[in-house]
């Protein structure tokens, strides 16, 4: 009778504690959505500002995410399936800029492109990322290009290695059996671990502030446009940005759990 009485009370306690956090969640975004008014909102969402904020962080975060892709998927393919010397210590830090404060990752990509010799190579042949777009992209690209790289190799793990043998023994190369087999069969993983790179680039602002600093109409996405309105006392206009970013942020998740519920980080 104690037993089911103790069962009881943790059931209770631990479904408070769940609703509790949801409540809280939930109050906090309801919170940003109500506090303008719905035209504050689409006045602040038809101005040059947001819009070009919009546009920039649409271009930067599809390319960062294009670019995450062309990279994490070979490198998640490799840790899937195959065993060389050094391989948790390469897991490790290809995962590092998940723990990694992006004020940090920004401070490194800064120095790294605009103090090194690779950077002023760059530099010389019209390539620069110190305070242009092209810094927001590879900080977008820095920053969240585990969370693909995670999720693939996920993806990758859960697919057996036999259907790819199977395929070598139809007459398949090694690349053909992975592009015929492989790939096709880790469609879910891959749309999920694409929507939540782009979520997630959209979204960044710690790292591209570092590197591509705050300038409007230059260097503003939604983010940077939040922290400058903030700033300045344009609060429509900063929770204008803040509500595109919760949408997307809503949309991303909802689709992530959709195609890519058994994917792990």
């Amino acid at each position: 009778m104690r037993s089911d009485l103790r069962r009881n009370w943790v059931k209770i306690l631990s479904i408070a504690v769940g609703l509790v956090l949801t409540g809280f969640i939930i109050a906090l975004l309801l919170l940003v959505v109500t506090h303008p008014s719905p035209s504050a909102v689409i006045e602040s969402l038809m101005t040059k500002e947001i819009q070009f904020a919009i546009y920039l962080s649409l271009v930067t975060s599809i390319i960062s995410t294009l670019l995450c892709i062309l990279i994490a998927v070979p490198a998640a393919y490799a840790l899937a399936r195959y065993d060389f010397w050094g391989k948790s210590f390469v897991s490790t830090i290809l995962d590092l800029p998940l723990a990694l404060p992006p004020l940090v990752a920004g401070v490194g990509l800064l120095l790294f492109f605009g103090t090194t010799p690779i950077g002023d190579f760059l530099e010389s042949i019209g390539i620069v990322f110190v305070f242009t777009p092209l810094g927001i992209i590879i900080a977008q690209f820095f920053v969240n290009m585990p969370f693909m790289l995670r999720i693939m190799r996920s993806t990758f793990t859960d697919i057996s290695p036999r259907y790819e043998y199977v395929a070598c023994t139809l007459g398949c190369t090694n690349l053909q059996a992975i592009w015929r087999v492989t790939l096709p069969m880790a469609v879910n993983g891959f749309l999920a671990g694409a929507v939540i790179t782009w979520a997630k680039g959209i979204g960044e602002f710690g790292a591209a502030l570092m590197i591509a600093g705050a300038t409007r109409m230059k260097t503003e996405t939604l983010p940077i446009s939040l922290f400058l309105n903030m700033s300045c006392g344009e609060l429509e206009m900063a929770i204008s940005a803040a509500i595109i970013l919760m949408v997307i942020s809503v949309v991303s998740l909802y689709v992530f759990e959709y195609f890519g519920g058994s994917a792990k980080f």
